[in-house]
């Protein structure tokens, strides 16, 4: 039987979000676009787990964003499969890990890792320098890499940046700032995953648009933001976009679903990983 599960992302409650003078963040539609994705998975998907890949806020000040952030977490704790959380750069702004952590019910750190259905879960934490850097630091990839090491079973990744090689020439809120769309450690991150031979696939959001990426023989797979504006400006029509992701012994079928539609089906070879051939 298929493992089914699903990733939102980047669903910015909180104010009204522009860029180059346009409405790009429908971010008044979050809180029912968010409970719609909500019903969606209760009633029609029942997938067993629920990703949420971070930017459930967009910052403003530290009471704005604890109300907001408690807003987003009140809503998807609805879900009936279980809510796993990774931490987005808005939502580190003016709150801190132990805010974040109480949000999701944690203890420890923002990276950890989980087994479910046969399948590992690994959760990394990438943090963003305002207007300079992302990085991840070295503590958590050796973390990583003795992580891999122990698990038993095929892998599945999660973080909010991404770690490919992606042109950001084209996409509308990075193509001025690419530094600020890709991990600067994300080659020696992509080494430690390649060399396990267990990663099945990696997903991220951040960048506000579908995006598949094969780097090393594993999938990099971006997630569309929830309330993305689709249109060039106002009044906008939103992305409401989601991932449904079914993974079987023979391959990952990941369908994002909403206004900005996309299918990538993964083959995967008899050790779980995916398959650079047909």
């Amino acid at each position: 039987m298929d493992l089914v599960f699903a990733l939102v992302t980047d669903l910015h409650f909180g104010k009204e979000a522009g860029y180059d003078g346009k409405l790009r963040k429908l971010t008044s539609q979050a809180p029912g676009l968010a409970a719609k994705f909500v019903d969606r998975m209760n009633e029609v998907i029942r997938p067993e787990l629920v990703f949420n890949l971070g930017d459930d806020i967009e910052d403003e000040s530290r009471e704005r964003d604890l109300e907001r952030y408690g807003q987003c977490m009140a809503i998807l704790s609805r879900c009936q499969a279980r809510v796993v959380h990774v931490a987005g750069n808005h939502d580190r702004i003016h709150l801190s890990e132990p805010d974040l952590l109480q949000f999701w019910g944690r203890q420890g750190r923002f990276y950890y890792s989980f087994d479910h259905g046969g399948v590992h879960f690994v959760v990394l934490a990438t943090h963003e320098t305002q207007d300079v850097c992302v990085r991840i630091d070295d503590e958590q990839l050796a973390w990583l890499e003795r992580d891999l090491s122990a698990a038993a079973s095929r892998t599945i990744v999660l973080m909010h940046h991404p770690a490919s090689e992606q042109d950001l020439s084209h996409n509308r809120w990075f193509y001025r700032a690419p530094h600020l769309g890709k991990i600067v450690e994300r080659r020696r991150l992509r080494r430690i995953l390649e060399a396990s031979g267990k990663v099945v696939a990696v997903f991220n959001g951040h960048l506000h648009w579908n995006h598949f990426d094969l780097c090393g023989g594993i999938p990099y797979i971006t997630v569309q933001s929830l309330i993305e504006n689709l249109d060039d400006d106002a009044p906008g029509r939103p992305a409401a976009a989601h991932a449904v992701c079914r993974l079987s012994d023979e391959r990952l079928l990941v369908e994002i679903e909403g206004n900005d539609p996309a299918r990538y089906q993964i083959e995967l070879s008899p050790t779980g990983a995916a398959s650079e051939h047909p």
